[in-house]
Formats: C-alpha cells, sequence, structure tokens
C-alpha cells in the first residue's frame, strides 16, 4: 500500500515538475488550499461492488466531504466530516491504480468507501485537497501546535492489513476467517476487503491501561483452522486471533506490541470509554 501511495505521488510529482511546468508557472499549480473542490469520481457501491460515477464535493466552510447519488439530488447520500477523515491510496484491494480508500466516522463507527479516477492526477489532486482540509481544520482545533506536528496528523497508512481466525467472546463458537484493518488503535474486521462497514472493532489501549499481547492460545482452545496463534488480553476479556503464518504471526504480534507500547493520549480514553459501552 505505502509503496503504491509513493509511486503514485512521485509519478504525479515528476508530471508537475517537467510536463506542466508548474514548479516554473505557479498559476498552473493546482489550488488544493482553496477550501472548495467538486467534480466526479467512481464510487463502488456497497452492496452491489459496482463502481458508480457520483459528484463529490469538498466544502471546508462545512467542514465535510459529501457525495451525491443524482447529480440533481438536493441532499448529500452521506456526510463524512473533515474532523474524522482518512484517505489512502489501495489499489491492490480497489483493483485500480488511481484506488483511494476514504474512511471516517459514523456513530462513532468507521465506515469505508472506495473511490477512483481514470486520470492519476485527479485522484491525487484529490488526495491533496482532502489532506489540505484537514491541515487547515487541525490548525483551529490545535492553535498552538507547529506545522511539524500537525503533518503527520494529515492522513494515515494502515499499521498492517490481512487475513486472521476469530472467534467469539465465550471463544466456544469457532473461529472465522475474517478480513483484519490496524487503524492506529482500532483494530476492524470485515467478512470480505472492501466492506463498507466492520462487523466489530476492538480498541488497543496501552500497557498502563491493562493490555497484552501474548504468542499464542490459552490451554485448551479448539476449533481454529490456522495453527499461529495469538491473545489480546484487554482489561474486560481476552481475544483470540489465528494467523496462517508464522510470519503472518510476527508482523500482527508486532503491529499489536506498538500500539500496546505507546502510552494513550488523553482523547483516547474517551475512545477507550466508547468501546466499553458499546453492547
Amino acid at each position: 500500500t505505502i509503496l503504491a501511495s509513493l509511486e503514485l505521488l512521485r509519478e504525479q510529482w515528476i508530471r508537475a515538475k517537467y510536463e506542466r511546468q508548474e514548479f516554473i508557472y505557479p498559476e498552473k499549480q493546482e489550488p488544493y488550499s482553496a477550501g472548495y473542490r467538486e467534480g466526479f469520481l467512481w464510487k463502488r457501491g456497497r452492496d452491489n461492488g459496482q463502481f458508480l460515477s457520483r459528484k463529490f464535493v469538498l466544502t471546508e466552510r462545512e467542514g465535510a466531504l459529501k457525495y451525491f447519488n443524482r447529480n440533481d439530488a438536493k441532499e448529500p447520500k452521506a456526510v463524512m466530516k473533515i474532523e474524522h477523515l482518512n484517505a489512502t491510496f489501495q489499489p491492490a484491494k480497489i483493483g485500480h491504480p488511481h484506488g483511494l480508500q476514504v474512511t471516517y466516522l459514523k456513530d462513532n463507527s468507521t465506515r469505508n468507501i472506495f473511490i477512483y479516477h481514470e486520470d492519476g492526477k485527479e485522484i491525487v489532486d484529490w488526495f491533496n485537497a482532502l489532506r489540505a482540509a484537514r491541515f487547515h481544520y487541525l490548525q483551529v482545533a490545535f492553535p498552538g501546535a507547529s506545522d511539524a506536528d500537525l503533518v503527520p496528523k494529515l492522513s494515515r497508512n494502515y499499521l498492517k492489513e490481512g487475513y486472521m481466525e476469530k472467534t467469539g467472546p465465550k471463544q466456544t463458537e469457532g473461529f472465522r476467517k475474517r478480513w483484519f484493518t490496524m487503524d492506529d488503535r482500532r483494530l476492524m474486521y470485515f467478512k470480505d476487503p472492501l466492506d463498507a462497514f466492520a462487523r466489530g472493532e476492538v480498541f488497543i489501549g496501552s500497557k498502563e491501561s491493562g493490555y497484552t499481547v501474548l504468542h499464542g492460545f490459552p490451554p485448551s482452545t479448539q476449533g481454529h483452522h490456522w495453527p499461529h496463534g495469538i491473545t489480546i488480553v484487554t482489561p474486560d476479556r481476552k481475544f483470540l486471533f489465528a494467523c496462517e503464518t508464522e510470519s503472518d504471526q510476527r508482523e500482527w504480534v508486532a503491529a499489536f506490541q506498538k500500539a500496546v507500547d505507546r502510552p494513550m493520549l488523553p482523547q483516547e480514553y474517551a475512545v477507550e470509554a466508547h468501546f466499553k459501552h458499546k453492547p
């Protein structure tokens, strides 16, 4: 994912410099920070998986990215607040070299939309416009922060993605194969990598708050098809996962351990509290 993102961004940087000569003629540069952008992107349908052309509008004044199911629609199909928005290039997952995954929070649960444009410049311009909107939002939200502090918060790649098996809270209903995405401290699982909503989410806090990552399963664990186990211990319960290969297990444990070793920020305690009150 990261390599694909870098390749696409690098290609457009080279084209901007040598083909479009934007560095010599500033008036040719895309006004990413204009605060408004609209256009048509191909969006994957939530239920049928078909990509259809949809009108998207990014407006900083409203602090939102919106899309419309019809050109003449008065009301948007979805409103994504810039505050909780993330965009990351996902060409392999989406099946298009210019594929972009946009995530946002809806009712405090993560929602995914998958979009692309045939023109690499157009999708990179959208990506940069979303980052610029995030930057302006963060400047207001954190007035004392330096630009260097804010830039890493503009967008983020996932710490790890891939298949694992999981079992339920009673650990008696057998293991099911699911697609997992580790986004900061949220471990989300999906039936399919292109699902719009996660089937569930696990919050992974810090060791100071009682979270631990262990290699292997508790004794007498049954029902897993894959042999390499991981146990995440939280203050409330244990989560069991099975990996197909030892290298997968190592990579997942490293991603979880990274979250556990990092002290929690004040706002992360509020996220943790929400997870504890989920039914």
